[in-house]
């Protein structure tokens, strides 16, 4: 049966004026939102396989430049006028997805249900098909890691959704090794793990790219991500008198010496204490002082305050006086 036209435009949802990327977009965001393996039953996927098709039908033409231009000129004559129609055999076209057509807005399980062990090469349509042995697909996904995860680097367990040969989603657990000295970014390769493969042809590979996690205590310095950095408060009088001090690291606390006469906004270095490199050494942590005041104080604590503002000589404000002055 022929697939009658209807305009392209209005199948992806986008004006006649639409990029290339707006035209990408809506494809994704439509293709995710029918995607016949996405359904959740056996009527939705019926329903969603023919708007499937009009919409790669419609992304096809839009996303080639030439096809577009002659869509453009002659609307729905550019093909001489004639219906699509599948060849002959109801041959329907393939299309492969890989990692890097993610559809957006879906999470990390959505990505391997839809994708991995089946879902990674997905054909529709009817009639006869010729498979011809093919690698399968390399998928690639994201993959949050904490700084520790970085810095220690090691073996690690992910359970990811995958779909078996019956098509049921089932968990599948996964080693995956993290290298020290991996950064923001960077991708590990798991072997085989990827998409299968037709005949004899072995399995494509799966790639996680990774994403640090926020942390709350540590942030890597922007232009230096090899360095982090930590806000250590004080109080007034440890900033004054000066003390030691307890600090975290990604190994485990350290005991550091807080100079006296320290200053809010100051910085102090802990070499070695940053996130391990490839060669085996390893990014300096930076301490940045903040001084806080007591949020509540004693009686007495408040006479001594008192006293110590009529003993001070210093005035942290002097040099506004001077500019005043100077007008």
């Amino acid at each position: 049966m022929a697939v009658k036209f209807r305009d392209y435009y209005e199948v992806l949802g986008v004006p006649r004026t639409a990029s290339e990327k707006d035209i990408k977009n809506a494809y994704r965001k439509l293709a995710r939102q029918y995607h016949p393996d996405l359904q959740s039953s056996d009527a939705k996927k019926k329903t969603s396989e023919e708007k499937f098709k009009e919409i790669n039908e419609a992304n096809d033409v839009l996303s080639d430049p030439e096809k577009r231009k002659k869509y453009d000129q002659l609307g729905a004559q550019w093909k001489d006028g004639m219906d699509f129609t599948p060849p002959p055999g109801g041959q329907w076209q393939e299309r492969t997805w890989t990692g890097g057509e993610d559809f957006g807005g879906g999470d990390f399980s959505d990505f391997f249900e839809a994708l991995f062990g089946g879902g990674a090469q997905t054909r529709w349509g009817r009639g006869p098909r010729r498979a011809e042995p093919t690698r399968g697909a390399d998928l690639e996904a994201e993959i949050e890691l904490s700084l520790e995860d970085l810095a220690r680097g090691g073996t690690r367990r992910v359970t990811l959704m995958a779909r078996d040969q019956a098509g049921h989603a089932r968990p599948k657990e996964l080693d995956m090794t993290i290298p020290k000295g991996m950064r923001e970014g960077e991708r590990i390769r798991l072997k085989g793990q990827g998409g299968p493969g037709r005949g004899s042809t072995p399995a494509g590979d799966l790639f996680l790219r990774i994403r640090v996690q926020p942390h709350p205590v540590f942030t890597q310095i922007e232009g230096s991500p090899d360095d982090i950095e930590i806000d250590l408060p004080l109080l007034p009088w440890e900033a004054v008198l000066g003390k030691e001090v307890a600090v975290p690291t990604l190994g485990g606390p350290v005991t550091m010496r807080i100079p006296p006469g320290s200053q809010a906004g100051q910085r102090l270095r802990l070499r070695g204490k940053g996130l391990p490199r490839r060669d085996g050494t390893s990014g300096d942590q930076y301490v940045r002082l903040t001084v806080v005041t007591p949020r509540s104080v004693t009686k007495r604590e408040r006479e001594l305050y008192e006293e110590l503002s009529k003993l001070s000589t210093e005035d942290p404000r002097r040099t506004f006086a001077s500019t005043s002055s100077g007008r």
